[in-house]
């Protein structure tokens, strides 16, 4: 199925004007308000393509156009939406505060307990969560940038003192959340023949190394790493000590929650009060690729010409930036550990903490190789690796292969890989779990990131056949019924042997496929690849063609044959836009270049007619 980026995200406006707005006004539902996970992912829904993609902007009434207007008509009129909008984004700004006027950033009922017999306690539900702080910075930063520039549209004196309101709102959010993703940031050491030691030294080995090779190659590859770790974090004095044993190993990357013992991080800002923290100071794939998709907003080039942060958040973005960079260079120094065979490339990946393996670990390793990749001049090898492992990943994912009787990959879809929460049983109820269910989504999402990427022809064309497969199969994974019609996820339209859903709209698959529109919006305004091969036969097309028509110039035009300089006129517009865009695109250079050719030929073929007359 082509992906129509525009279409498709005017058809999922226009399923949430259906689902969220009655006569003009937000209607939470009955799961409203009970995670600040899913409220951000519902309205992001709207407000990341209002201020990533231009044809979808919102804050400039007069400039809204019609077919983004007639998607949205259950909300109003041009006039009317950024004002529904700005009410939307006060109600969940003040529903995510505290009394205290903290920030809150509650799991709510994605939290669910591992033992189906215990309720998660109240307190449980409202623990942070990270997904919840990344989310928030991503919704903040499209809330301030979507403020500045609809405050001096809008004349309404309430509408202007709700902005006021909002901004501060929003931006106490942005550092709150900014605060707690600094708090969630770890790193765990391990003596290398522990469990754990000796997983890792198996899992980057791949039985191709002794694990005293593998201990000296982690030491030499991640020495400056450990170093730069040591002289920039504040770390326990234990853990700092650790780290500067060579012979210990280490993981870094993001908790689920605020780690334990996390120390306070000074800001002028006024956030409230900073919640101790409940996670194991164990980083998790999972919540380390949520937080590295939020952090580099940070860093948007939208963000930083509209001014967005200020200088408290620009210092907490410049500790964030150093930790998505750091996190960036060991998963992917991990992932291609071995140049012989990636450990990538060992379908699934094991994780060595929680002792869990499945391909959607193996998908959050290739998502923070691509990160690499984008942030350096990735080789024409690595990507083509990484493409074929995208593939494996759709095909062991029953997305591009034919599903089995009791096929246990379809697992991966419904109902989830979950995660066990390592210390959530310490805040006074059961042990917590996380599950994840949007895998295909995810591995969409990549694969049009690593297409925007790629330069290499051969390797972007597998990339957009398999971006169009995944997404055909997503669309049938719309809701085709009930008030959820037009959203996701009804898994059992693809795997109808699957467990029967919960039944209301998942708001964390929306999303995800409304960013990979928005991804694949991105791709498609860049430049086309350019072919060197095209680029000889265009220059050899063009000088053939240009010398005809100048031969052609020379001929004798009667004052009566207006179609012969039309003709010519015509003749010399194309070859100018072909000399103009021939470097840049030179398959249409050939095309223009083969018409001028034939159309010169035809008056040539009536020239020697009319001499043989």
């Amino acid at each position: 199925m082509q992906i129509k980026p525009r279409q498709h995200l005017l058809d999922i406006w226009q399923a949430m004007a259906r689902h969220s707005f009655d006569g003009g006004k937000w209607s939470w539902g009955e799961w409203g308000g009970l995670s600040s996970v899913a409220d951000a992912e519902r309205l992001l829904c709207l407000m990341y393509p209002a201020t990533e993609i231009p044809a979808f902007r919102l804050d400039e009434p007069d400039t809204t156009q019609t077919d983004v207007e007639k998607a949205l008509r259950r909300v109003g009129g041009r006039t009317e939406i950024p004002a529904a909008l700005v009410a939307v984004l006060d109600q969940f700004m003040r529903t995510h505060t505290g009394p205290d006027a903290t920030p809150t950033f509650a799991g709510g009922y994605y939290f669910t307990s591992q033992d189906p017999k215990q309720e998660v306690t109240r307190e449980q539900r409202e623990m942070g969560v990270v997904d919840s702080f990344s989310m928030s910075v991503t919704l903040c930063l499209a809330t301030l940038g979507f403020l500045k520039v609809y405050e001096d549209r809008t004349s309404r004196s309430d509408v202007r003192n709700a902005i006021g309101q909002l901004k501060e709102a929003t931006s106490t959010r942005l550092t709150a959340a900014m605060v707690s993703l600094l708090r969630s940031f770890t790193v765990n050491v391990f003596d290398a023949d522990s469990g754990q030691g000796q997983r890792l030294r198996r899992l980057v080995g791949q039985g191709q190394l002794s694990e005293r090779a593998v201990l000296q190659q982690f030491q030499r590859r991640f020495k400056p790493l450990r170093a730069t770790i040591t002289e920039s974090f504040v770390l326990g004095v234990d853990v700092e000590e650790r780290l500067r044993d060579d012979n210990q190993l280490f993981e870094c990357g993001w908790a689920w929650s605020l780690v334990k013992d996390a120390p306070k991080v000074e800001t002028s800002d006024p956030i409230g009060t900073q919640p101790d923290g409940a996670a194991d100071a164990v980083p998790y794939l999972y919540f380390t690729v949520v937080a590295l998709d939020g952090i580099q907003d940070l860093f948007s080039d939208r963000t930083l010409t509209l001014g967005l942060l200020n200088p408290e958040q620009q210092k907490l973005a410049e500790a964030l930036r150093l930790r998505w960079e750091i996190t960036q260079q060991y998963w992917s120094g991990i992932a291609r550990f071995d140049p012989e065979r990636w450990p990538l490339e060992d379908l699934p990946w094991r994780t060595t903490g929680q002792l869990l393996e499945s391909e959607y670990f193996s998908l959050s390793v290739a998502a923070i190789l691509v990160h690499d990749l984008v942030r350096r001049r990735a080789t024409d090898e690595d990507l083509t690796r990484t493409v074929t492992v995208m593939e494996r990943l759709a095909e062991r994912g029953r997305i591009t292969s034919r599903m089995t009787r009791d096929d246990p990959n379809v697992r991966l879809h419904n109902p989830g890989v979950t995660l066990p929460l390592q210390g959530s049983e310490d805040a006074g109820g059961p042990a917590l779990q996380w599950t994840m269910t949007d895998f295909s989504a995810q591995l969409l999402k990549r694969t049009i990131q690593l297409s925007e990427l790629s330069r290499n022809i051969t390797a972007q064309d597998r990339l957009l056949r398999l971006a169009e497969e995944i997404f055909g199969h997503l669309w049938q994974r719309r809701i085709q019924e009930g008030e959820g019609i037009g959203l996701w996820d009804n898994v059992r339209a693809v795997y109808p042997g699957s467990p029967e859903g919960p039944g209301q709209v998942s708001w964390s698959v929306t999303e995800r496929v409304t960013e990979c529109m928005v991804a694949a919006r991105k791709l498609y305004v860049q430049r086309p690849i350019r072919s060197a091969e095209l680029a000889v036969l265009a220059r050899a097309l063009l000088s053939e063609s240009t010398h005809l028509f100048g031969y052609e110039q020379m001929e004798p035009t009667l004052a009566v044959d207006g179609e012969r300089a039309k003709s010519l006129r015509s003749i010399e517009i194309r070859l100018r836009r072909a000399r103009r865009i021939l470097d840049e695109q030179p398959g249409t250079a050939c095309a223009l270049t083969l018409s001028v050719l034939g159309e010169l030929d035809v008056l040539a073929q009536a020239r020697d007619a009319a001499r043989e007359v």
